[in-house]
């Protein structure tokens, strides 16, 4: 059992009073680091997430660099390590986001949710909870940057992670918002599949996106990976790094929009 319970989250705002802001930080802190005891002593979370993103690196990376050669002057395993990352952020992300699923059938989230707090806190504290532990999972990837040729420095290590968390909070307020749509874990399970590879495999990960057909184009303009691919690319590699920094503010705004409308649907929750 995870020592954090409703009580710890009602005892953070005093009895009876109401919050004069939108944000409870104790509450919030409550829900993140629930969420950080739980991927400690879920370990099997970290070693699947490594191997999985060996295996592709290695299948892609190293599989296909024979046939496409060098892109924009990086080699095929170069290219497609960034999006390595990006896979573990979306994978971890979302699966992250099905606890909410499981506090509903246990009761921790009805309880949550009638304590004296903003119906932010849960919001919140489970998108930087999400966030944290995909981060924290994506990171341990960086161990394999010499096999694929990506030099590391303190710089572009420092810039990837800003990138890769703020990626991870978009994706993690993504999957809020799906497991409060959700009820039951079948249901997310058939839905995190569905919207996984795509978003996956049309983000540009393993592909450049430059001189895609129209339509393909389009996917890309709408799907938030394909953002945070471009931004780790770009910091990690130096390749289109002017472009960072709108990226990010992209995924901002798409976590913003993400956050407020998992905060309307946990209000009409109870």
């Amino acid at each position: 059992m995870l020592k954090t319970t409703p009580s710890d989250i009602i005892s953070s705002v005093s009895p009876g009073s109401t919050p004069a802001f939108f944000i409870d930080p104790e509450g919030i802190a409550m829900i993140w680091r629930r969420d950080m005891v739980r991927l400690w002593r879920q370990r099997s979370r970290l070693f699947g997430a490594i191997a999985r993103a060996l295996v592709w690196l290695f299948a892609l990376g190293f599989g296909l660099r024979g046939s496409l050669g060098s892109i924009a002057g990086f080699s095929y395993e170069q290219f497609v390590f960034p999006g390595v990352i990006a896979m573990t952020v979306i994978f971890s992300g979302l699966q992250s986001a099905i606890s909410i699923v499981y506090d509903r059938e246990f009761g921790f989230l009805k309880e949550v949710q009638v304590a004296p707090t903003p119906r932010s806190t849960l919001v919140i504290g489970k998108c930087l909870g999400g966030a944290s532990s995909s981060t924290i999972q994506a990171l341990i990837i960086l161990i394999f940057a010499p096999l694929a040729s990506v030099a590391l420095n303190p710089l572009n290590v420092l810039a990837t992670i800003v990138a890769t968390f703020i990626t991870a909070l978009a994706i993690a307020g993504l999957g809020v918002v799906i497991a409060m749509w959700i009820t039951d874990f079948e249901n997310f399970g058939t839905i995190q599949n569905f919207i996984t590879l795509p978003l996956y495999m049309f983000s540009g990960a393993i592909f450049p996106t430059r001189q895609v057909p129209g339509w393909l184009h389009a996917i890309l303009l709408l799907n938030p990976l394909a953002y945070g691919v471009n931004a780790i690319r770009g910091v990690l590699l130096g390749y289109n790094l002017a472009s960072v920094p709108f990226n990010l503010a992209v995924l901002l705004a798409f976590t913003i929009v993400m956050v407020s409308i998992a905060i309307w649907m946990s209000g009409r929750e109870v």
